[in-house]
């Protein structure tokens, strides 16, 4: 009985010796970003980036035929939204616009800089068009959706905390970036 007992204990303990490393964010104030082909699973990218560090993603919009810069921040294994502009075409210094009033002036369009969000996100789909043409930056690294996916593809954007074994994976990268993709010309791009 006794026997049984210690055995039993001796289990446990492995177990959440096991458990307790990929709760725990070894790497301090860091996020886990992982980019994927949200239609076959390809992993393009995992990295840890920097809490605060800008996240930047940049596209044209179709309808309105506006470049668009969204501003995300790593905060804590999540991404905040925290700035959004569509440029004036004619290089004017777009109208600043509330928090209140994103929404719907992304389906209004115009020019308009949105300042002071702070909208979370752990998942995010970019769905790729040629005209659209996004990219990613963070880190000073730039990567073409396009290249990525192509036409009509999406990519996968997932944000979370780094765990024990994230972090494992984290430091044996020699670049600190690992680059998944199968495409020689679709690697990362220097911004």
């Amino acid at each position: 009985m006794r026997f049984t007992l210690l055995v039993l204990a001796a289990i446990l303990v492995i177990l959440l010796a096991l458990w307790l490393p990929s709760r725990v964010n070894v790497l301090g104030k860091y996020t886990w970003l992982e980019l994927t082909d949200a239609e076959t699973g390809r992993k393009i990218t995992a990295q840890a980036v920097k809490d605060g560090e800008e996240i930047v993603l940049t596209w044209r919009n179709s309808i309105f035929d506006l470049k668009v810069t969204e501003i995300f921040a790593a905060r804590e294994g999540r991404l905040d939204l925290t700035e959004v502009t569509f440029e004036d075409p004619q290089g004017k210094t777009p109208p600043t616009v509330t928090p209140e009033h994103l929404d719907d002036l992304y389906h209004t369009g115009g020019p308009f800089r949105a300042t002071g969000l702070s909208k979370p996100f752990t998942r995010i789909i970019f769905r790729v068009g040629e005209i659209g043409d996004p990219k990613l930056k963070f880190e000073n690294q730039s990567i073409r959706l396009f290249d990525q996916v192509g036409f009509g593809g999406a990519v996968l954007l997932v944000a979370s905390r780094p765990g024990f074994f994230s972090s494992l994976f984290f430091k044996w990268t020699p670049s600190k970036i690992r680059s998944f993709s199968d495409a020689p010309n679709a690697a990362w791009e220097v911004a």
